[in-house]
């Protein structure tokens, strides 16, 4: 049976040195500040907002949060972002993904101060990735990075497929893992929804990242012995067991895939929490003032 990559205790460790920093900083008459903006009602978008404003008090943070209708239009939602961008005690600003249809997410992120896009969104940061010479890396991304090394997994040299290519996930990850450094050096491959002979792709991999957003997608036939898997779906499926009545399901079909492989991230509790403290770590450098001296 595989090891479980365990993100809450991964996150809980981080969490605390950030928590740190953050009282050190305050010493100082610093204290690092983040500024969440939604656009109306969707549930999933709110129980993230709220899971960010609660970790911004964990770890000593201050933290506004912008609700803002669903009718809300583009011209007042970048008049908010350009006031963000010069408020002094705000040092990172985060618009939750999705927005409404009748709004321009990439005009928006665009128009993010990149010293206060804390989650790495703007071209500017993009770009500072491609050619390993960044500041702020996307939460996710960093979060998958940091549970491998939690475990000190040796990827260098490893063939490693990463299945999606979303400008959120799939393309930071496959990025980081072929950089020049550790938890890098691998062999990448990115497969995606026209990607053909994908089973026996994800047969030869060493590592798998599934970014898919689709449930269960990745089946016990699909893994080779030993394998590491990293699992970043997370779908709210109807659940009649639970409080909620959902449940958060990701891509790997865990019952399946666990006996085969050598670690692997379980849902919940594996990338989330993971995301979500890189949040925090990506705030913590901007207050810092340490960005693009």
């Amino acid at each position: 049976m595989a090891k479980i990559l365990d993100g809450k205790a991964v996150s809980a460790s981080v969490k605390e040195q950030v928590a740190n920093e953050t009282a050190a900083l305050k010493e100082k008459g610093i204290t690092p500040g983040l500024a969440v903006v939604i656009v109306g009602d969707d549930p999933a978008s709110h129980v993230y907002v709220n899971n960010k404003k609660k970790a911004c008090a964990q770890v000593g943070f201050h933290s506004e949060e912008y609700a803002l209708p669903a009718q809300t239009t583009q011209e007042e939602l970048l008049a908010l972002v350009e006031t963000l961008n010069k408020k002094p005690d705000i040092n990172g600003i985060l618009v939750q993904l999705p927005l409404p249809p009748h709004l321009d997410e990439k005009a928006v992120i665009e128009a993010i101060d990149p010293k206060k896009d804390v989650d790495a969104f703007h071209a500017s940061n993009v770009g500072k990735i491609m050619i390993g010479d960044y500041h702020f890396l996307p939460c996710t991304p960093a979060g998958v990075m940091e549970l491998l090394k939690s475990e000190k997994i040796d990827v260098c040299s490893k063939n490693c497929v990463v299945i999606g290519r979303s400008n959120i996930v799939g393309k930071p990850m496959a990025t980081l893992m072929m950089q020049k450094s550790y938890t890098g050096d691998c062999t990448v491959t990115v497969c995606h929804s026209r990607s053909k002979n994908l089973k026996e792709m994800c047969l030869s991999a060493d590592i798998i990242i599934v970014a898919l957003g689709v449930p269960e997608f990745l089946k016990g036939n699909m893994v080779k012995e030993g394998a590491v898997i990293v699992d970043v779906g997370t779908t709210r499926m109807p659940s009649s067991i639970t409080k909620s009545g959902f449940k958060l399901t990701g891509d790997v079909l865990f019952n399946e895939v666990a006996p085969k492989c050598s670690y692997i991230t379980p849902v919940p509790g594996g990338v989330g929490p993971m995301t979500i403290i890189s949040l925090m770590r990506n705030t913590l450098l901007a207050g810092k003032k340490a960005i693009y001296k």
